[in-house]
């Protein structure tokens, strides 16, 4: 199947204690765009992206990039055959080199002459070329996992690997960082796989959620359809919510407020500068969302929306219940309290109006 990465890795760890781990691994991902791997610590992304990148041995394997097989009973590909790029939590920048020196050493690791105008192209994408010609111990922490992310974008891979790179960076830091992951999504044409367990993360820089829970799959699918599910056994507390794709349809610039439309509804939220018809996502928090059983004009909620209950589940927290909501061709979840849930009489098929308090631009 080409433009798909076909994954199948089993692999049992020995413990002395009462529950060994085991990753079992049985998916097809997309060959394009930005897939994270998300769950809690010990859910087994870090394993999972080994043994894609060869690493780690497994009991049964299969890797078929984009076509290409790298990995079945018959084939093995080391890791430095694998046409493979790998950012780790940490930069690990060679110290005694510059980072143009850094970037230098990927240009020749490639094996082929690397076009000028690709260097110069990453070097600007990755906004390092103020800081080439310093060394990691005088970078941030920042500007190191840029020159990382950089170096390993000059090895030409076919596949892209991202171990929590924010991990070991400071909220600041993060911030500055994320812009430039963003860029990666439309910068270059290759499918690139991003561990994480930061919500924030995926919700911003996802096409595509693989979520893990105990060395096995859990869901998968595209970001807005499984961040609206509630039967994953992840539960998200607070950070529960969705993520919808929408364009800048208007700019009230008396408000400051621009709105925007998504394959169900509009929304009225803050300007924050993005052009008409840019396409952007915005999140929204469950516990944002409350139910009418009609529309209310006598309040401060601007978004107010039809939509249908098509689903309830208990919440982590017993006195709550989550309640996902379909609005035309998409989903939003709200979550409600179980007497609110009984008060307004809600069951699936009910027609309500969800009132949204707080609606951010992710991009």
């Amino acid at each position: 199947m080409p433009d798909t990465i076909q994954t199948r890795f089993l692999v049992a760890f020995p413990s002395a204690g009462d529950r060994p781990f085991r990753l079992d691994v049985n998916a097809t991902l997309p060959g394009q765009g930005i897939t994270a791997i998300f769950g809690r610590s010990g859910s087994g992304k870090t394993t999972l992206l080994r043994c894609i990148a060869g690493l780690q041995r497994s009991q049964e394997a299969r890797l078929v990039v984009n076509g290409d097989t790298w990995q079945d009973a018959d084939t093995f590909l080391p890791t430095h055959k694998r046409p493979l790029g790998y950012v780790f939590q940490e930069a690990s920048l060679f110290p005694h080199l510059s980072a143009r020196g850094n970037l230098n050493y990927a240009v020749k690791r490639a094996g082929s002459e690397c076009p000028p105008e690709l260097i110069q192209r990453v070097i600007s994408l990755m906004g390092i070329g103020p800081i080439l010609d310093r060394y990691p111990a005088q970078m941030s922490g920042g500007e190191r996992q840029r020159v990382a992310i950089a170096r390993a974008l000059l090895i030409r891979p076919r596949l892209l690997l991202m171990d929590e790179p924010l991990t070991s960076l400071d909220a600041a830091r993060k911030q500055e960082i994320l812009p430039y992951l963003e860029r990666l999504r439309t910068g270059f044409d290759m499918p690139i796989l991003y561990v994480s367990h930061s919500i924030d993360e995926v919700a911003r820089l996802a096409d595509h959620l693989l979520v893990l829970d105990r060395g096995r799959v859990a869901a998968q699918g595209g970001l807005p359809e499984v961040l609206s599910r509630l039967d994953l056994p992840l539960r998200l507390g607070e950070e529960t919510g969705v993520v919808l794709r929408g364009r800048v349809l208007e700019r009230d610039e008396r408000w400051h407020l621009v709105r925007v439309g998504f394959d169900g509804g509009e929304f009225w939220l803050r300007d924050a500068g993005d052009p008409l018809d840019q396409p952007i996502r915005v999140r929204i928090l469950a516990r944002d969302v409350s139910l009418a059983l009609e529309s209310h004009d006598d309040t401060s909620i601007l978004n107010r929306l039809p939509v249908e209950v098509a689903e309830i589940a208990p919440d982590s927290d017993d006195a709550m219940a989550l309640v996902r909501l379909k609005c035309g061709a998409s989903h939003i979840v709200a979550r409600l309290t179980r007497r609110s849930v009984d008060h307004l009489r809600i069951v699936p098929g009910k027609k309500v109006w969800a009132q949204v308090k707080s609606v951010a631009i992710v991009k």
